[in-house]
């Protein structure tokens, strides 16, 4: 099997096991050559001219947007695909009314079939890869076999790829197999399947990032959330941010949210003029890897070194963070394009689109000029409010664990939970409400708990106690709060102003996991007082801040009803402790 030229050296002798693998997949797949990665520069340069000289890759505005590239995806190929997303183990139970199922021989014969020849005429990449930092005992390796080279373009990017990967997994001699290839582009022929129990994944038919960069999702959330289960800690969709107040002290928040919920807005937020000396660190804005640490508090690392971003709505305004990181060495794909060639989305205050996400002339009647779910990708590191801690091999400590979803009325603007036990109620319970534009029908609730739908590797039930289990070894824990950023008024109109000044509400859970802050007992957990926010010079409505901390019982009984209909699905994996939590609440709410 014939090297491509334009590989330096050969890094295959560096591990037999990924060797081995790889001589198997060649003789499956049936390249034209093989590329091992060493994830250096100028192997980035290399792949990224070659595809432009195909045309597969096209060169954006380089005065006004230095190393941008737009790439296009198949019209068909442009989203995560859920409905052919499996978790294949042994036992359905262990994957859980959570996940689609299969077991893992139909699956893997399905796969082989797929993947039988499907690299001829095609280069065979080899792409090693560590999540996370290079050196942390918390990071964990893997390595993606792909027919891709724009694939290989955002690994690079988004985890640490290369050599140094392929050493520690000679080292540690195990890693996370990944077996990927575009195929065909045939949505009938699509499917990505996990096989946790082997720590394997096989994604085929997809060119698309959260069914093609087997690092992020597949990797960094389902298969190592069933990693983390058998060695006790957490994988999880959760931003991390550090606060930093003007005295120079730093608390670290994990958050996690469902989608359209303000995720990477708080990530990278900006403090409000009001709030002088603050300072926002970003360490990660997708995944957070917790470990609980020798002096029994819970710290993380983001395993990811890059930003996979939606970038429709993302502007100066929006997020000025992340609009300033992608102005140079950012990869678009399915972005519009203006006459002068610069990328354009949707929320752009400026700019004509001339040519929409697929080459057309740009014409409102075939839809929005960038596709809905077009991104950026783009390295951490360009972040004007990038943390080097993101690096630290131990990780940050975290003070505050924080859920959210959107809610008009039920929740309120922030609650605390009355335990670790109680905290993990709260996360089983997020939701978001639908609006009427995306179904027809205003408040419909979609259970997403902690915001892992889609991603967790195994059953719900065995996971809530998985994170219960965590808290016990915790003699220090980060407190658990909930957020509701998009609470309304009877008109509809958002009670909160949100974006920077979400500050406000940090700032007390802040004081909160410190000691300093006052809050009132209520069924739901303790809540501030109007007074215990700091609301100075704040643009809001008369009342607005009394109606954002109220607990309508007769909601909150409601919403428990809901949420304890969601956990019986799980049946005899609900953990009892949960249970436990469930009536309680039920019990204080009858009070009221």
């Amino acid at each position: 099997m014939a090297t491509a030229a334009q590989q330096p050296f050969d890094l295959s002798s560096l591990s037999r096991d990924v060797t081995t693998w790889v001589r198997e997949v060649a003789a499956q797949t049936q390249p034209a050559a093989i590329h091992w990665c060493d994830g250096s520069d100028a192997e980035f340069g290399a792949l990224e001219r070659a595809l432009v000289q195909n045309k597969e890759l096209l060169p954006l505005n380089q005065s006004t947007n230095p190393g941008c590239y737009l790439y296009r995806s198949h019209p068909s190929d442009v989203a995560r695909v859920e409905h052919l997303t499996f978790v294949c183990t042994q036992h359905e139970i262990d994957a859980g009314p959570n996940n689609h199922w299969m077991a893992p021989a139909p699956a893997h014969r399905k796969m082989d079939e797929l993947f039988r020849g499907c690299m001829r005429g095609r280069t065979l990449y080899v792409v090693p890869y560590c999540m996370g930092p290079i050196d942390s005992p918390f990071s964990r390796c893997g390595v993606e076999i792909t027919d891709s080279a724009y694939v290989v373009l955002n690994m690079k990017i988004m985890t640490r790829m290369g050599r140094a990967a392929l050493e520690r997994i000679a080292r540690e001699s195990t890693f996370v197999k990944g077996l990927h290839s575009t195929g065909d582009l045939n949505p009938e022929r699509r499917f990505i399947m996990h096989f946790p129990e082997e720590l394997s994944i096989k994604s085929f038919g997809s060119g698309y990032g959260g069914n093609a960069l087997l690092g992020k999702k597949c990797h960094a959330l389902r298969i190592a959330s069933w990693q983390a289960r058998a060695e006790g800690w957490l994988a999880e969709h959760m931003l991390i941010v550090g606060i930093q107040n003007p005295q120079g002290e730093i608390h670290y928040l994990a958050c996690a949210f469902p989608s359209a919920c303000g995720k990477t807005n708080l990530a990278m937020l900006i403090p409000p003029a009001t709030f002088p000396g603050w300072k926002i660190w970003t360490v990660g804005d997708d995944i957070a890897w917790l470990h609980p640490g020798a002096d029994g508090r819970l710290y993380a690392i983001n395993p990811e070194s890059g930003y996979f971003g939606v970038v429709p709505g993302t502007n100066a305004k929006t997020n000025r963070n992340a609009f300033e990181t992608i102005q140079r060495d950012t990869i678009f794909t399915n972005v519009a394009v203006t006459a002068d060639n610069q990328p354009w989305w949707e929320g752009l205050p400026a700019g004509v689109p001339v040519a929409d996400w697929q080459g057309r002339p740009y014409d409102a009647k075939n839809g929005p000029a960038a596709q809905p779910n077009s991104r950026f990708t783009v390295a951490a590191r360009q972040n004007p409010s990038y943390s080097t801690l993101a690096d630290a091999p131990g990780g940050v400590p975290i003070s505050a664990i924080v859920f959210g979803g959107r809610r008009r009325s039920v929740a309120p603007l922030v609650y605390q939970a009355r335990s670790w036990a109680h905290g993990v109620l709260v996360g089983a319970g997020v939701a978001s409400e639908t609006t009427a534009a995306a179904v027809g029908e205003v408040g419909v609730v979609r259970r997403d708990p902690m915001a892992m739908k889609p991603f967790a590797g195994y059953n719900f039930g065995d996971y809530w106690s998985h994170w219960l289990n965590v808290g016990r070894k915790l003699s220090a824990p980060p407190q658990i709060f909930h957020v509701n950023w998009f609470r309304q008024d009877a008109a509809g109109k958002f009670l909160w102003p949100g974006f920077g000044d979400n500050l406000r509400v940090l700032s007390w859970i802040i004081d909160r996991c410190k000691g300093k802050a006052a809050a009132r007992d209520t069924a739901i957990g303790y809540l501030p007082a109007p007074d215990d926010l700091d609301t100075h010079a704040l643009d809001i409505a008369p009342g607005a801040i009394e109606e954002l901390l109220t607990v309508n019982a007769d909601l909150w009984r409601d919403e428990m009803n809901g949420i304890g209909a969601y956990l019986q699905q799980f049946g005899a994996r609900l953990p009892k402790a949960l249970q436990d939590e469930h009536q309680a609440a039920i019990d204080r709410l009858k009070k009221v």
